[in-house]
C-alpha cells in the first residue's frame, strides 16, 4: 500500500503514536513518538522497541496490530490538526539491516516493530 502523503507529512511532526494489540487477557496499548518512526523503502513503519514486552507477546500469538496518530501542527479534514488510524500486520525483527538502523539511531532499542499497513484512514 501506498502511504498517502498527509501521513507522511503527520510522520514529521511532533505527535504520539498508539499501538493496540490483542492478547489473551484482551486489549493491550503502547505509545511512543511520531519522531520515532521510520517509513522502510517497502513502505513499512519501522519503530524501535525498548520494553514492548507484552505488545511482542500478542504479537507472537495475533500479529493484527491497529495504530493511531496524528499532529495538531498538520492541516486536517476540517481545520487545525489530523490523525490516522492504521490496520495492519506486525512482527518484532531482532537482526538484519531494518534492526540495525534503528538500533543505530536509538541506541536503547532491544527490537524493531515493523508494521506492514493494510489500510490508513484519516480520521480528523
Amino acid at each position: 500500500m501506498e502511504i498517502p502523503e498527509k501521513l507522511l507529512e503527520v510522520l514529521k511532526k511532533d505527535g504520539v503514536v498508539a499501538i493496540a494489540t490483542l492478547g489473551a487477557d484482551g486489549p493491550h496499548m503502547v505509545n511512543t513518538w511520531n519522531s520515532y518512526v521510520r517509513v522502510a523503502e517497502d513502505g513499512r513503519l519501522l519503530i524501535p522497541a525498548g520494553y514492548f514486552h507484552k505488545t511482542e507477546t500478542n504479537i507472537a500469538a495475533n500479529n493484527h496490530v491497529l495504530v493511531t496518530l496524528g499532529s495538531s501542527k498538520v492541516q486536517g479534514l476540517n481545520g487545525p490538526g489530523t490523525g490516522f488510524l492504521i490496520k495492519g500486520t506486525a512482527a518484532f525483527v531482532t537482526a538484519g539491516p531494518d534492526f540495525e538502523a534503528m538500533k543505530a539511531r536509538f541506541g536503547w532499542a532491544r527490537a524493531t516493530l515493523a508494521i506492514t499497513i493494510d489500510s490508513a484512514t484519516q480520521t480528523i
